[in-house]
């Protein structure tokens, strides 16, 4: 005859095996979206409360437009960015916003600042966050690079206009040979990593829509 005792053990072995035959879920992949253009008077949050009407919304970056592009103006006007990206928790979610998004009216109403504007967006497959990262951090240390060869740059032309100023001033006219063709060796130098630095953020930008 089976004690109580006995169907309890039974019962408590039987729960543990369907316990363990059960495989842990794992985490959904997620996805990441890349806008091309971003509507004015659009910043982080805007995007975020957007874009959350249709699955959550993990990370979100947006690029800030160079305040050397555009005109120096005294009011205080709303920041501008150019490009972003959008991190789903889901990959699927994020498919779904491509087709369902892409080149379609920012917004209906006619008294909206975005009615003029369409959505240009990428699904971005096989991309991840850290490959964001590092092309922020490799442009960072490009932009670092051309300040410091400008201001040598500048350095360099002060003390040959210094050390003509101290010539004229003592009437002898001899030719600093060290410093004779400071601005167009250094000045072709500049536009070469300009140069090519924009070759750069266009080979990253053409390698989203590969």
């Amino acid at each position: 005859m089976v004690t109580l005792r006995e169907v309890e053990t039974l019962s408590n072995c039987s729960n543990e095996a369907e316990e363990t035959s059960d495989p842990p879920k794992k985490p959904p992949k997620r996805g990441i979206i890349y806008l091309s253009a971003i509507p004015p008077y659009m910043n982080v949050t805007k995007i975020r409360e957007y874009f959350s009407e249709f699955g959550t919304v993990g990370r979100v970056y947006l690029q800030l437009m160079d305040k050397n592009k555009g005109k120096p103006s005294k009011k205080h006007l709303a920041k501008k960015f150019t490009e972003g990206w959008v991190e789903f928790e889901r990959k699927s979610v994020a498919k779904r916003v491509t087709k369902l998004l892409n080149n379609a009216q920012v917004d209906n109403r006619k008294k909206s600042k975005q009615y003029d504007y369409i959505w240009n967006i990428k699904y971005l497959s096989n991309f991840k966050w850290t490959h964001l990262h590092e092309r922020l951090a490799y442009e960072k240390a490009a932009r670092r690079q051309k300040i410091r060869v400008e201001v040598q740059l500048a350095k360099k032309k002060s003390d040959f206009f210094n050390a003509n100023l101290d010539k004229k001033r003592k009437h002898k006219q001899v030719v600093n040979k060290e410093y004779e063709d400071v601005g167009k060796g250094d000045d072709s130098n500049i536009e070469s990593e300009t140069s090519e630095s924009s070759k750069n953020r266009m080979t990253f930008v053409e390698s989203l829509f590969s």
